[in-house]
């Protein structure tokens, strides 16, 4: 009897994780900046935001997503945008840049030649365009591109070159 107990209280536990995981995900919303990216979810902070407060963030990608999906670190970066924008700060005091190397490098490629690479269309593309559209510079380490066989006129339309990963951080 005691172990059919235990098992109840198991199953029950569960069942209330899953619960409370599906309840988790139903908070996030689409941002008010960009709409089908970077959700969020409503907060009760302990700390004000200045109204007036500028944000100056540098966000670092270095691990390619898996095939077909949109690489998490830039969907971290439109989430930093609608959260912030949600929450009172004015979208011009946002100087955000991207500083991508590694594995990551070759999702900087313009979407017919990362196709010929990986044998289907960029799926960051919309995400990296829409991202430099809202003021974020985006920005390639030369060495990981140097040894991922990335060319400077190879990456999307407004994307540049650094040094390195290490130089654009220092910039």
């Amino acid at each position: 009897m005691r172990r059919l107990h235990g098992a109840y209280l198991i199953a029950a536990s569960l069942l209330m994780c899953s619960f409370n995981l599906m309840a988790g995900s139903d908070a996030f919303k689409p941002g008010p900046v960009l709409k089908d990216y970077g959700k969020i979810a409503d907060v009760e902070t302990s700390v004000t935001i200045p109204k007036e407060m500028k944000f100056k963030v540098v966000f670092d990608m270095s691990k390619a997503a898996e095939p077909g999906r949109v690489n998490r670190s830039l969907d971290t970066l439109a989430r930093f945008i609608n959260m912030h924008v949600a929450n009172g700060v004015k979208q011009e005091n946002l100087f955000l840049a991207l500083v991508v190397h590694g594995s990551a490098t070759e999702e900087m490629l313009k979407s017919d030649l990362f196709k010929q690479r990986k044998g289907q269309p960029n799926s960051n593309e919309a995400l990296l365009t829409a991202l430099m559209k809202q003021g974020v510079e985006v920005i390639v380490c030369g060495q990981s591109a140097a040894a991922h066989g990335v060319e400077k006129n190879a990456l999307i339309d407004g994307i540049k070159m650094d040094l390195s990963a290490m130089t654009a951080h220092a910039r």
